[in-house]
């Protein structure tokens, strides 16, 4: 296919310009002079299929340069992107101002790696293409912001692997999108957990008892920036989006590893799979419609198609150990969510004092909800009075709690603590930019992205196995 660079007066241009994307070169030119002296961070989007790679951008960044560089094969999945940009720049309460400017071609990565119109790949997209473009990108001398999952098979692990030490000879940050570590609920699970005072001290666990649980429930159309979401359909096949088991996980194992082994280095030696199983989700003709907006399913998810309905890979579940400590990580993906409902979330860690746990149900409200429970050896007055005093160290302020049985406390947390998931990407995209200031990532992180990408492996690989 012939390549094209988007013009203004392209007709595309209807949706690039509402995106402020004029792309000749006397608007570019204008623009970076504009932001020459206080911008040191210059944005790439890479095929953006997933509507995280919009996220990033729900914000605007001091020292992030507004023109935004986008090469993408020709579709709607870079569209759609397109169009979400442009409801940022144009929402009434606090608009961002980001200019788009885009190349489509068969050989849009090429020409992104021979322009290097910028300093840091954002990736969210089809997954399949991920271990490539983030090698190339970081064999480019490019930072690299990707979404989860970096990579969706055990064959790419060491591809990975292999992009973090160019990445480290290099001098570049390569860096995965963990939205839940600023979860507030989480914050305070990890925060409570680590108080010897109130948990003691984390539980071993056993095979049918893990020390820690987690289980996340999501939904194939769902509502995001106000809007109903339109999947591609590559999105329903494990060989691109990636099996269940490697793909939502990703946050719950990097939950694991970041609450009960804080700023420790891990290594893949630490891990010890124990049990792994996958399962589909049906979805029918008219379901994929309804998240995709295509009449009938494509050719290359005919493989998957049994007695005319589609059977995604979407639902996995394993038990493994880390340092000797047992988990269970489980993730389960339905087609919608019941009327004022969302993704859910469960967790709970079990201590030698209590449990604390997080629940999201209907008595919760769906409102992800933290929980001390099971209280071991001590009344509930002399626990009460412990709890309060923790809290009161805590850095949030006006916490409280309340009982809701005889052996549980919920805890209250103010609403101005409570950031949507969307909002997360702009504070992970924040950070981000720390470390780029800094040049570098805490000492501990690379090691658990590796540790965390061969845990997810480790469990497809042997979901596969015991089919």
């Amino acid at each position: 296919m012939m390549k094209k660079l988007f013009l203004i007066i392209l007709p595309v241009a209807l949706v690039l310009a509402s995106c402020g994307s004029g792309s000749s070169k006397k608007q570019s030119a204008k623009s970076n002079n504009s932001m020459e002296n206080i911008s040191q961070v210059k944005l790439i989007t890479v095929d953006p299929g997933h509507f995280h790679a919009a996220l990033v951008q729900k914000s605007m960044y001091e020292q992030v340069s507004p023109d935004v560089h986008v090469y993408a094969p020709e579709g709607p999945d870079y569209q759609e992107h397109l169009k979400k940009i442009k409801a940022y720049n144009n929402r009434p309460v606090n608009p961002t101002s980001w200019n788009e400017i885009v190349y489509t071609g068969a050989d849009y990565l090429d020409k992104m790696l021979e322009e290097k119109a910028g300093n840091v790949v954002v990736l969210s997209g089809n997954n399949k293409k991920k271990a490539e473009y983030i090698t190339k990108s970081i064999n480019a001398g490019l930072n690299v912001l990707a979404d989860k999952p970096m990579i969706i098979t055990a064959e790419d692990f060491p591809v990975l692997q292999a992009a973090f030490a160019t990445a480290k000879e290099k001098g570049v940050l390569l860096y995965d999108i963990m939205t839940e570590r600023y979860e507030v609920t989480t914050i305070l699970q990890k925060l409570l957990s680590q108080n010897t005072e109130i948990f003691g001290t984390l539980t071993t666990g056993t095979r049918d008892e893990p020390a820690v649980t987690k289980v996340s429930i999501h939904h194939f159309t769902k509502l995001v920036s106000g809007s109903q979401l339109i999947r591609p359909a590559w999105f329903f096949d494990v060989e691109q989006q990636g099996n269940g088991i490697v793909d939502v996980t990703t946050h719950l194992v990097d939950m694991v590893q970041w609450e009960c082994f804080p700023e420790q280095i891990l290594n893949p030696s630490d891990i010890s799979m124990v049990e792994a199983k996958r399962w589909p989700t049906i979805i029918s003709p008219e379901e994929f419609k309804g998240a995709t907006g295509l009449d009938s399913y494509p050719d290359y998810l005919q493989k998957d198609v049994k007695d005319g309905k589609l059977n995604v890979f979407s639902n996995g579940e394993m038990i493994y150990t880390i340092k000797g400590v047992f988990a269970k990580i489980s993730v389960e993906w339905k087609y919608q969510a019941p009327a004022g409902t969302g993704d859910t979330h469960y967790s709970v860690m079990h201590g030698t004092n209590c449990d604390v746990a997080i629940k999201q149900g209907a008595e919760e409200k769906y409102i992800p909800t933290l929980y001390v429970e099971n209280m071991k050896g001590i009344s509930m007055n002399e626990f009460s009075a412990k709890l309060k005093k923790v809290l009161g160290t805590l850095p949030y302020d006006s916490l409280s709690f309340e009982a809701v049985g005889k052996n549980s406390l919920k805890i209250n947390i103010p609403k101005k603590y409570r950031v949507s998931h969307e909002e997360h990407f702009g504070q992970v995209t924040s950070k981000f930019l720390e470390y780029l200031k800094d040049g570098k990532l805490p000492e501990w992180e690379v090691p658990a992205m590796i540790t965390k990408y061969y845990t997810t492996t480790s469990a497809l690989k042997m979901a596969k196995e015991n089919r």
